[in-house]
């Protein structure tokens, strides 16, 4: 499952970062982040579904909860954009998630949620997510940076291991 949503996770970003970088309408955006969004909410819900089933919840639901700030950042940005809504509650949800990504990161040094690999690249988007917040709450201007940061961590962090574990390549 992870390796299919990461692959989405991947594009997202990217062409979120390409959208910004290139002046790109933000409503062109809004259609990668629902399909994202949506892949991300349907298959963490299948996920956690699973761990209530199989009465395995501390598998599942660390997975699930954590996926689910994806599906959330996603289908919030869209929504955001097709309805040109206020971005600062966003922005606080961004903040939100980032402080999340510092324990989440900690913990796979500790192999739960997955190993250091998975600890630097939490906290990588723990940075991206921040952006967020630092541009819509605090009125930051950081130029093209959230952009270009969005695009490589679209390749580094989730398309590259998203396929690698498609193909049962990503180390485990």
């Amino acid at each position: 499952m992870l390796g299919c949503v990461l692959l989405y996770v991947g594009i997202v970003l990217i062409s979120n970062g390409l959208a910004t970088i290139e002046k790109i309408s933000d409503k062109s955006m809004a259609v990668m982040n629902i399909f994202t969004g949506g892949l991300s909410l349907i298959l963490n819900i299948v996920s956690l579904s699973y761990g209530i089933v199989t009465n395995q919840p501390n598998t599942y639901f660390f997975g699930s909860a954590t996926g689910l700030l994806f599906a959330f950042t996603y289908l919030y940005t869209a929504i955001n954009t097709i309805f040109e809504l206020d971005n600062r509650l966003y922005g606080y949800f961004s903040l939100f998630v980032a402080i999340n990504t510092i324990p989440a990161g900690a913990l796979c040094f500790y192999g739960f949620g997955g190993n250091a690999i998975y600890g630097v690249i939490w906290w990588a988007w723990g940075v991206l997510w921040l952006t967020g917040f630092l541009t819509n709450n605090l009125k930051m201007n950081l130029g093209k940076f959230p952009a270009y940061l969005s695009v490589i961590e679209g390749v580094v962090t989730a398309w590259i291991p998203g396929f690698l574990m498609l193909v049962n390549m990503w180390p485990k």
